[in-house]
């Protein structure tokens, strides 16, 4: 059975195939000019344990963390590594995960900055600290002055333009359907696919999205953390605010391939 046709029942997890035109890696580094291309999307509410081994085996391979080029496997990060001087700031560097820890990803935004907590972010609003729950403790991730995180690849640990094959978020406190998303774009600009996270379904309060490609055809993925920027004094609408705030926990993606 090919990897694109694995279909098992995964609680908690949606499967959908979507069909599009482009070139690329395939999943073991092998370029292919004229590929069939598919996706499969991956959702999860709740218990995501089986969702993200589902999403983990069809990117396949290892977790990569060496800098380089590898042929299969994947980059993940969980922000736990993050050191305290970086911590509860509005000035987490865009680069690190890349220029500091090989995982060959960029983050802009139209926002002001990006902040990694350990405290829930506690310290912009304390009710914050009843919302957002880390996936893999204690630390989450957000931007700041914007709810949207741009990504980017590069080849591990260099500054060579890249695409992967798949990308997927974990999402804390998504309380309003459709307020938490991920737009999947190629080297030219042209949007692939969008996957909407679902809602939370439980005290936990996490949430998946994710697709992967036959090939590398990834070049960005759009962030859509829910309605506003996480902010001092902003409450979640579950908190009696006005706008659905989300945080995000650990970001899994493709090795990335250099741009051909």
């Amino acid at each position: 059975m090919s990897r694109m046709q694995m279909r098992g029942v995964v609680a908690g997890a949606v499967l959908a195939g979507l069909t599009v035109a482009g070139c690329g890696y395939d999943n073991k580094g092998v370029y292919n000019p004229n590929p069939p291309v598919n996706a499969e999307v991956v959702t999860a509410t709740g218990d995501l344990t089986a969702g993200l081994a589902q999403f983990r085996a069809l990117l396949g391979g290892a977790a990569n963390t060496t800098a380089g080029e590898q042929q299969t496997g994947r980059r993940e990060i969980n922000w736990d590594g993050v050191g305290a001087a970086l911590l509860n700031v509005n000035t987490f560097p865009g680069d690190q995960f890349n220029r500091v820890v090989p995982r060959g990803q960029i983050f802009t935004t139209p926002g002001t900055g990006f902040r990694v907590s350990d405290i829930a972010l506690f310290d912009l609003e304390p009710s914050d600290s009843t919302q957002f729950r880390a996936f893999s403790p204690p630390k989450i991730f957000v931007a700041a002055g914007s709810p949207i995180i741009d990504v980017t690849f590069r080849v591990a640990g260099s500054e060579t333009n890249a695409t992967v094959a798949g990308f997927g978020v974990v999402f804390s406190d998504v309380d309003l359907a459709g307020s938490a998303s991920l737009e999947f774009f190629d080297a030219n600009g042209v949007s692939l696919k969008q996957v909407a996270a679902p809602v939370r379904s439980d005290a936990t309060g996490h949430s998946f999205a994710g697709a992967v490609f036959d090939q590398a055809l990834v070049a960005r993925v759009r962030i859509t953390a829910g309605q506003a920027a996480v902010a001092a004094g902003v409450k979640d609408i579950s908190a009696g605010g006005t706008s659905d705030l989300v945080a995000t926990d650990d970001f899994i993606a493709g090795e990335p391939h250099p741009i051909q």
